[in-house]
């Protein structure tokens, strides 16, 4: 069993590696055709533009682990199969579960690295390709959800952002602030707030309104600071979108968003889909395993490799329009995140059966 586990393993690691680096290839060759087109704006020149494109390789890692881990175990088994070494195994005795324990053993250590990268280094390195791009060309963040800008509630005030720099620090912001019946108490503008720690703010050139029962007041001053539960950690979904975000962030924001009465689907969609997306190796792992029965007369091996690409696009492609869909029709979150896993270990159990029948 050791022996079909260090076999298997370094056929399938090597057809992995291979596959990744043929997807990486293709998709930073993408990435950088399309930032060419942004080439020039500012200081944005070709060195920032590779910077950028290296900065996203994380992120395609993590995006492409369940293609690359269905390809390539599809192209070492096809392969193995061809020159009838499984055959041999399974003449040798071993059975169809001591293959999948095998398999498993085999996609254990891609589970970790899979949640390292989607945790860890892709997150990060996401936010610093974006914020690195933005500064290079001198922009900002606008906000656009609606024409006036973003709209946070924060505990008893309601804040208005027109702007977010690639820093997290805040222009053009205004804060409405409310008593417990909801009445208004005061008005704070202020050109601009810079994270000083927890729960505090730097406010800059403010103007602040009150309203009270003697009447209005209006005070100017050049800083102030403010109170408020928001973080820049709330402000950096501004700047990856929430699959590209840790599991913890995500976490972190849909709390902020339940504790405010907002709508939270789509990022606890998201925040589910990282946690299950790891152990959607699993499932990639024992959907190749029916490729093992492959001879040379069912077909070519170009063949099977053109099926496991489709099926690797497939669970990509239809996992992403499954939980678009349930953030439209607020689906419940953890079932839009695993519908496509589930289905996926259907169809591998059941094509197992078939081949097994044969």
């Amino acid at each position: 069993m050791n022996l079909l586990t260090r076999y298997l393993g370094r056929e399938i690691y090597f057809g992995i590696g291979l596959v990744f680096l043929a997807l990486l290839m293709l998709f930073s060759f993408l990435d950088l055709i399309h930032e060419l087109n942004a080439m020039g704006q500012g200081q944005y020149n070709l060195g920032y533009v590779l910077l950028f494109v290296m900065l996203t390789i994380p992120g395609h890692i993590y995006e492409l682990f369940p293609v690359a881990v269905l390809i390539g175990t599809i192209v070492a088994l096809v392969q193995m199969a061809a020159s009838s070494e499984l055959t041999v195994f399974r003449s040798s005795g071993a059975s169809l579960w001591q293959m999948v324990g095998a398999l498993f053993k085999i996609a254990l250590p891609l589970v970790v690295l899979s949640f390292v990268c989607g945790e860890f280094l892709a997150p990060p390195s996401e936010r610093m390709a974006q914020q690195l791009r933005l500064k290079a060309q001198h922009a900002q963040v606008s906000l656009k959800e609606f024409r006036s800008g973003v709209w946070v509630k924060d505990e008893r005030s309601f804040v208005n952002v027109k702007n977010v720099m690639p820093d997290t620090s805040l222009l053009n912001i205004d804060i409405y602030k409310f008593d417990g019946t909801y009445h208004l108490q005061s008005i704070t503008s202020a050109k601009r707030a810079k994270f000083i720690d927890e729960g505090r703010w730097q406010l800059e050139d403010v103007l602040e309104t009150r309203f009270s029962k003697e009447g209005t007041s209006i005070n100017a001053q050049p800083l102030q600071e403010w109170h408020s539960a928001l973080s820049p950690g709330i402000f950096n979904v501004l700047l990856v979108v929430p699959e590209q975000m840790s599991a913890w962030s995500l976490y972190q924001y849909t709390e902020h968003l339940r504790d405010n009465h907002q709508r939270s689907a789509r990022y606890q969609i998201a925040m589910w889909n990282k946690l299950v997306y790891p152990v959607s190796l699993l499932v990639m792992m024992l959907l190749a395993l029916p490729f093992a029965s492959y001879h040379r007369r069912a077909g070519g091996v170009g063949a099977m490799i053109f099926v496991g690409i489709v099926l690797g696009l497939l669970f990509h492609f239809a996992g992403q329009l499954f939980a678009s869909l349930g953030a439209l029709n607020d689906w419940q979150p953890f079932m839009s995140a695993t519908a496509m896993t589930a289905l996926f270990l259907l169809f591998g159990v059941a094509m197992l059966w078939w081949t097994e029948r044969r």
